[in-house]
């Protein structure tokens, strides 16, 4: 079924405005401009209001933040009980995509209800795949689960672990793996490891530790077969987010259906959507699939 997810409440953010290939959002008490290429419509509020923003991300020449006034580096914000850190990145994000905050109450709950695993003081076990900043992480593992969180980037699990004692968690409630995900789900299905609930976050394109090449319409379906093997008897979920991708959700679903008939239960697929603030405008930031049982 195709749906819209509409963003859980996020006191510390608000798309303020969007039009004329941008967008204008507020991440705590400062406002940032950014381009987006899918805004094609027009600017509700007056360019007065946006010239107001305390940085803009300069897409010409050699492109990066344009700062109007000096911002801390890097500041905390906070959703529910997680704390993490935010700061402007080269990728024109700041480290927190407020869209995904669906997804973490949706996983919180699955967490919750599951009673099975517990009745045995066995704790959940969550995979988290290309995690980055690890917020997604830090809900399944603040929930009570065994979180495994992969990415190849050493500064975004640097950021991740931060994002993890910030919200008060001892240095050991997750495990950190360093590394290309294909290599390691490879390894991971040999040695018969299981998991309850897996999350990614594949990117269109990317390298892996060691320079493995990763191209999302070539290695996706290859991913899936891995997923396939590492799901426990009775798992609770798969969630797929894909963003910049040439690609439907109805292909994300297509997928997940073909790959997990096997466990039975459904799928949803559709996008990950924000609503401006004081409009009933929403946008879309990218497609997901999720199946649960």
């Amino acid at each position: 079924m195709n749906i819209f997810l509409l963003c859980s409440p996020f006191p510390n953010y608000q798309l303020l405005d969007s039009g004329d290939g941008e967008r204008l959002e507020r991440f705590g008490e400062f406002a940032f401009s950014k381009p987006d290429p899918q805004v094609l419509w027009n600017r509700s509020l007056p360019n007065s209001e946006w010239e107001k923003v305390d940085a803009f991300y300069d897409s010409s020449g050699r492109g990066g933040w344009v700062f109007n006034k000096k911002i801390p580096s890097r500041w905390q914000l906070s959703w529910n009980d997680i704390k993490f850190w935010v700061e402007p990145t080269p990728f024109k994000h700041l480290g927190v995509f407020p869209e995904q905050a669906v997804h973490w109450e949706w996983m919180k709950e699955k967490i919750s209800q599951h009673d099975k695993l517990v009745a045995r003081n066995e704790k959940i076990k969550i995979l988290n795949l290309f995690g980055y900043t690890g917020i997604a992480s830090v809900v399944c593992a603040k929930a009570g689960a065994q979180v495994t969180h992969v990415d190849a980037s050493k500064p975004s699990i640097a950021w991740a672990k931060e994002n993890m004692i910030l919200s008060g968690l001892s240095e050991d409630s997750i495990r950190w793996i360093l590394e290309d995900v294909l290599s390691f789900l490879h390894r991971e299905v040999r040695r018969g490891n299981k998991y309850d609930g897996i999350l990614m976050d594949p990117p269109v394109f990317g390298h892996g530790a060691k320079g493995e090449v990763w191209k999302f319409n070539e290695n996706f379906p290859e991913l899936m077969l891995l997923i396939n093997q590492l799901l426990s008897k009775n798992p609770l979920f798969v969630i797929v987010n894909a963003y910049a991708v040439s690609a439907s959700a109805l292909m994300l679903q297509n997928v997940l259906e073909d790959s997990l008939k096997n466990f039975g239960g459904t799928v949803d697929c559709g996008e990950l959507v924000l609503k401006q603030n004081n409009s009933e405008r929403l946008l879309s930031t990218g497609i997901f699939g999720r199946w649960e049982r």
